[in-house]
């Protein structure tokens, strides 16, 4: 049941939200589930197609990074372990992240699955989130790798601009904005990340082709492997 804060809120909001919100979710429910893990170096454009897949098939964008920094602005019992850890110089467990993430699916917006940005990085990772999903009767469906030279990513990332609520991401060459700082849809500023710059984008790349593609190259493969494994019962019942 609705609270009397809620239900006032939900009073406060335009009819013509409501009906919009009503219409989006009649259309959403004829949609397949979908879990997708998005890879990829920096620049290699999850963040330009993230918003696009997550509309068309009503899909929750989970962004670790984003989920972690919430998670302790709100205080949960996960947010405050988690800035413990980051208060000592430590690195967030692979245990809390995965039960942030546990907390986001709980969300009606999660409802039709997630798509997964940042987070596996490596086997162990993946195996604690696959642990988590079998808990729930689910499993990832895709994991979509965005392979792109790095001698093209450089001048993607200098140029690229964000829309920090809804993750729509521009670019002054090759996607600009109607409106240069402005984003489209809301007429919100736009950013440029501290860390797009060529420096910081050399050495995000060495880390990337050093600790992340290989563990998910695995992870890859392992999924690969179960699924023909799955395959191969199916057509020789014992």
């Amino acid at each position: 049941m609705a609270t009397g804060a809620a239900s006032a809120n939900l009073e406060d909001v335009p009819s013509v939200d409501l009906m919009s919100e009503l219409l989006r979710r009649m259309k959403c429910s004829s949609k397949p589930d979908k879990r997708l893990i998005l890879i990829g170096p920096p620049g290699s454009g999850k963040g330009t197609q993230s918003p696009i897949i997550k509309d068309e098939y009503c899909l929750c964008h989970l962004a670790t990074g984003d989920m972690l920094r919430a998670a302790v602005a709100a205080k949960t019992p996960l947010g405050v372990k988690a800035k413990e850890a980051m208060d000592k110089g430590e690195l967030v467990s692979d245990d809390l992240v995965v039960g942030i993430i546990d907390e986001a699916l709980q969300k009606p917006s999660c409802q039709k699955g997630f798509i997964l940005d940042g987070f596996p990085r490596t086997v162990v990772q993946a195996q604690k989130l696959d642990e988590m999903l079998e808990k729930k009767g689910a499993k990832v469906d895709k994991v979509l790798n965005f392979a792109v030279d790095d001698l093209i990513l450089e001048e993607r990332i200098t140029g690229r601009w964000i829309h920090p609520a809804s993750g729509r991401s521009y670019h002054t060459k090759f996607a600009p904005p109607k409106v240069p700082g402005v984003d489209d849809v809301t007429g919100e500023p736009l950013i440029q990340r501290k860390d797009d710059t060529a420096a910081v984008l050399k050495s995000r790349l060495e880390a990337f082709h050093k600790q992340t593609e290989p563990g998910m190259t695995s992870i890859t493969c392992q999924k690969e492997k179960k699924e023909k494994e799955k395959e191969k019962e199916m057509r020789c019942p014992t």
